[in-house]
């Protein structure tokens, strides 16, 4: 309505603080919702009232007066689940939208939708965190400067915006799954809203390969959740997981939709559908040993001319050490120990540091160990890093 994403971020929290401030006193209302859409409006025409500049939008919400002091049964219908899921759609289609640079984009959509802070999506990126907050605070303003309508685009405009929309839903769940802040492994409500994202995404763009593709990644990711952490919340890397603990309604729905990207695609892969193609692997394998490496590691090696990434490299090297032994990946590994991107990455020295140890090198190892400990601000991971090197 008032077509202006720092404003409408600005009247829903004061519409949350009044309601933290009355319902205490005066009850939650029967439709929660309805009262914060209510008061929000009331208080976006009170800011119009007082600035003259606003005076054609005035008129444009002045027509719809009556919406604002409804019958709250009205709006059962229109706030339901499904008219929600469409809204969070139309939000991430309106932050992809053209008029931004792909980098803001994603950050906006991560910093408005997916509750991430700049210092994460900054990690998410392997940029500093200043970039981002640059990036999120000139792309509210472009997005007020152009006028953009909240609606999800059709035909061209739609698949030119599709990339970066699997590109947040990908980012928000990769956040849950291994935070990167904070005392907890998982954050379980991220990966839930990329989940119902991805989910509703395929309902709406039923042709699309990599819609599929992402949708089945994330299921397949998600089936480990439960075997991803011990009794005290500590972290357990994949191949001590326990994999009966792994949700097989998850994998059937991940490897459905991967055969569905697969169907469309005739059989090509783009970058969602190859990491699935992955995440198949390991899904299928009842134990670590009967995970097929090599194909794996094929996997990655087309993932990387997909998407050329010195991370996707850094997983390629993981892949190649299971097939072909841990030297064959620590000279993959050392390639990328002077790639600016993984300078503050804590994986790459983890990562050197368990092959170092399948080597013998332990002096080495417990130094990988350590350092990537001092890289991580994940309070969980540090803590399985540190013993690691104690382990050493």
């Amino acid at each position: 309505m008032v077509r202006d994403v720092g404003l409408a971020e600005e009247l829903a929290q004061d519409a949350l603080v009044a309601a933290l401030e009355q319902w205490p006193e005066t009850g939650v209302p029967r439709n929660p919702g309805a009262w914060l859409m209510t008061t929000a409006k009331r208080r976006a025409i009170d800011q119009f009232r007082r600035n003259e500049t606003f005076g054609r939008k005035l008129d444009e919400l002045g027509r719809e007066q009556q919406v604002f002091e409804p019958d709250l049964a009205d709006f059962d219908a229109v706030l339901d689940e499904e008219h929600i899921e469409d809204d969070i759609l139309r939000l991430v289609f309106t932050a992809c939208h053209p008029v931004l640079p792909t980098p803001a984009r994603v950050a906006l959509t991560l910093r408005m939708l997916g509750g991430l802070t700049t210092d994460e999506i900054a990690r998410a990126f392997l940029v500093k965190e200043s970039t981002v907050a640059q990036r999120i605070v000139r792309a509210k303003k472009s997005l007020a400067d152009a006028k953009v309508p909240f609606e999800v685009p059709v035909g061209e405009e739609r698949m030119a915006r599709l990339s970066s929309v699997l590109e947040v839903i990908y980012l928000i769940f990769n956040e849950g799954y291994s935070a990167t802040h904070g005392d907890d492994w998982l954050r379980p409500a991220l990966c839930e809203d990329a989940l119902r994202l991805a989910r509703v995404l395929t309902g709406l763009m039923p042709t699309e390969p990599e819609v599929h593709g992402l949708a089945a990644l994330l299921e397949i990711q998600a089936s480990r959740s439960a075997a991803r952490t011990g009794p005290s919340g500590e972290p357990v890397l994949l191949l001590e997981q326990d994999r009966g603990r792994w949700d097989q309604l998850l994998i059937r729905r991940g490897l459905a939709a991967l055969a569905r990207s697969e169907e469309l695609a005739e059989g090509a892969y783009g970058p969602y559908s190859a990491q699935a193609a992955i995440a198949a692997c390991h899904a299928r394998a009842r134990v670590p040993e009967e995970t097929d490496w090599t194909r794996i590691a094929a996997l990655y090696a087309g993932l990387a001319q997909l998407t050329p990434s010195p991370v996707i490299e850094l997983n390629r090297a993981v892949a190649v050490s299971m097939a072909e032994g841990p030297e064959a990946g620590l000279e993959l590994v050392d390639k990328l120990t002077d790639e600016p991107a993984l300078k503050n990455y804590h994986l790459l020295p983890s990562v050197r540091g368990d092959f170092l140890v399948k080597l013998g090198r332990l002096a080495e190892a417990k130094a990988e160990f350590e350092r990537a400990a001092d890289m991580t601000g994940n309070a969980r991971e540090r803590t399985l890093l540190l013993d690691r090197a104690a382990a050493c």
